[in-house]
């Protein structure tokens, strides 16, 4: 049982590939090929550590992404560790942007604590605020979440599970005009997430002849991460009549919400979330309030087996039940990745793992393995291989980012609860 112990370059869309509506790298910049077979790398267990939102206005992501690394350990294990070892795991808390001394003191934790791998950060901003150091300190660092178009190619020791933000963006934006919006008032918090995606999705209404009519780049609208009070943006951004708002921010959607309201904005076919507010919100809100609202999530939509399999994980070893799924996927195939690396190189320092992730995702072609188990076997076998995760995405480029990624349409209830749509293909270009 895996229990936590600490808490601490452009864009194509793709043909619609579901359309049922519900109810509910190396130094060089090659592919990463281990040198030598990696034998001048590490041979101890593989350890890998977390820094993920167990804090902090990005914690409702934390649950999932937690259960995501878990049950990719469990299974890893079970199908014989890595190199003949148990993978063996350090939790640790990523806070948020307000406060990046939470994660600062988390990865020098991990760092201590002899991590080849962390698995995180949930925000963007607390990845710039941390990355470095773990370079630093020969760790790699695999984001299940990060979509901040600055991380892109940041570095050999770096990588990420979620698309940047040119695919998020472009499909919000074409979310809000095939609606028939045209006139886009946006709220958007002031760091690398918020400004980054608002800026692609400013940029893909404008293709279109549409603009932003608040909140857009060089008007100087921002909020501050950890905002509470809204009443005078809100008013500005009404006062130039939107016919659709858009909101990229995390936990200040509640207080941001709750503004709207108070100023007669109707929420109804409207109004637009992204990952970092896309949440089950329930009774925070009356019933009916987000119904109609829209939101797009990077990310294929996870299926009822693999749903289950989180839930059973993270009741047996967190004695939680699971709210929502986001980014669960991800953080299994980043853990995932990071263990096949490990035994393609034959070694589990991140070195190791930062010289082989981009091959066994893919990036030199090979057997497609669905599965931890499946990959070893065809390596064993002298074969390349490219894992075909949870999260259907393609194989990492040359700047340790997906080629390509589903990102899903959610809609809201009167339940202030949100269901799966549909969902697109992004693809990178290289």
């Amino acid at each position: 049982m895996i229990r936590r112990t600490t808490v601490a370059k452009g864009f194509a869309l793709a043909a619609v590939l579901s359309l049922g509506l519900t109810a509910c790298g190396s130094s060089d910049g090659g592919s990463g090929d281990s040198t030598d077979g990696g034998g001048g790398g590490s041979a101890e267990p593989l350890k890998i550590g977390t820094i993920l939102p167990v804090t902090g206005t990005l914690a409702f992501l934390g649950p999932p992404e937690i259960a995501g690394v878990g049950l990719a350990i469990q299974d890893i294990n079970k199908a014989g560790g890595v190199l003949g070892n148990d993978v063996k795991v350090e939790w640790g808390d990523s806070g948020d942007s307000t406060d990046l001394s939470v994660a600062k003191s988390t990865a020098t934790d991990l760092i201590s604590k002899g991590v080849s791998v962390a698995i995180g950060a949930a925000s963007s901003a607390v990845t710039l605020g941390v990355v470095d150091q773990f370079e630093e300190a020969g760790v790699m660092e695999i984001s299940p979440a990060n979509t901040a178009k600055d991380l892109s190619g940041y570095g050999d020791f770096f990588a990420r599970t979620a698309p940047p933000d040119t695919v998020q963006g472009a499909a919000h934006g074409s979310l809000i005009l095939d609606d028939g919006h045209c006139k886009v008032g946006f709220l958007v918090q002031n760091e690398a997430y918020g400004t980054g995606l608002r800026d692609v999705i400013e940029d893909t209404l404008k293709k279109d002849g549409c603009e932003a009519v608040y909140g857009g780049k060089g008007a100087g609208n921002e909020f501050a991460p950890g905002e509470t009070n809204f009443g005078a943006q809100v008013t500005a951004l009404l006062a130039q009549k939107p016919d659709a708002i858009s909101i990229v921010a995390f936990e200040e959607t509640v207080a941001i919400v709750n503004e709207l309201v108070a100023q007669g904005w109707d929420f109804k076919g409207d109004t637009y979330f992204v990952d970092g507010n896309l949440s089950n919100y329930g009774d925070k809100f009356d019933k009916g309030t987000l119904d109609g609202v829209q939101g797009t999530l990077p990310g294929a939509q996870a299926d009822d087996a693999f749903r289950e399999q989180l839930n059973t994980w993270y009741a047996d070893n967190e004695n939680g039940k699971l709210e929502d799924y986001s980014y669960s996927a991800e953080s299994y195939d980043a853990t995932v990745l990071a263990a096949l690396a490990a035994v393609k190189g034959e070694a589990t320092d991140g070195e190791t793992i930062s010289k082989n992730i981009r091959a066994v995702s893919g990036a030199d072609g090979g057997t497609e393995v669905t599965s931890f188990a499946d990959g070893v076997k065809a390596l064993e076998a002298g074969e390349d291989i490219h894992y075909v995760g949870k999260s259907g995405i393609g194989p990492l480029n040359e700047s340790n980012d997906p080629t390509s990624a589903f990102i899903g349409i959610y809609k809201y209830g009167a339940d202030n609860t949100y269901t799966y749509q549909k969902q697109i293909e992004g693809k990178i270009e290289e």
